[in-house]
């Protein structure tokens, strides 16, 4: 068990949503799922993505997902990223630089590692080129970004 644990507050979708990010995360797995009487709504369930544990509740309407708080996938070449921007932005919404919302509201950014190390260049200029080629996007396209730091 982990000792820090993202808490996600649905408004009545939590078992759609969990068996959403299951469907999409291949090293995923559902926890428990607690009901409101033997046959009655889910009220919370736990599950894993990718070994990060998370715990979601149907709380109601009161409270929305912000992207001030976002789930930053660390993808490993432009296939994952392609792969996972496209199912999660499904019934969602595009973002700037790589940034999602689901379909249930909840803010992701699909970023590939590369672009990291990229823009964590020792040389500025070449750290701001993929900067600036960056900012232009939404789905974060690598190639790009490589290009703009050989340019840079």
């Amino acid at each position: 068990m982990h000792k820090i644990v993202p808490f996600l507050w649905y408004d009545g979708q939590v078992e759609e949503a969990m068996n959403h990010y299951l469907s999409i995360f291949k090293n995923s797995k559902a926890g428990t799922v607690s009901r409101m009487g033997p046959d009655g709504p889910v009220f919370s369930a736990t599950f894993t993505l990718e070994g990060q544990e998370f715990y979601a509740l149907n709380g109601g309407p009161m409270y929305k997902f912000s992207p001030a708080v976002s789930l930053f996938v660390n993808c490993d070449g432009q296939a994952e990223v392609d792969e996972l921007y496209a199912k999660l932005s499904a019934g969602g919404s595009e973002d700037a630089c790589g940034w999602i919302r689901d379909k249930f509201g909840l803010s992701w950014q699909i970023i590939p590692t590369r672009m990291g190390q990229l823009m964590g260049d020792k040389n500025p200029a070449k750290a701001q080129a993929v900067m600036q080629a960056m900012l232009t996007m939404k789905k974060i396209d690598l190639a790009a970004l490589e290009e703009a730091h050989a340019r840079g």
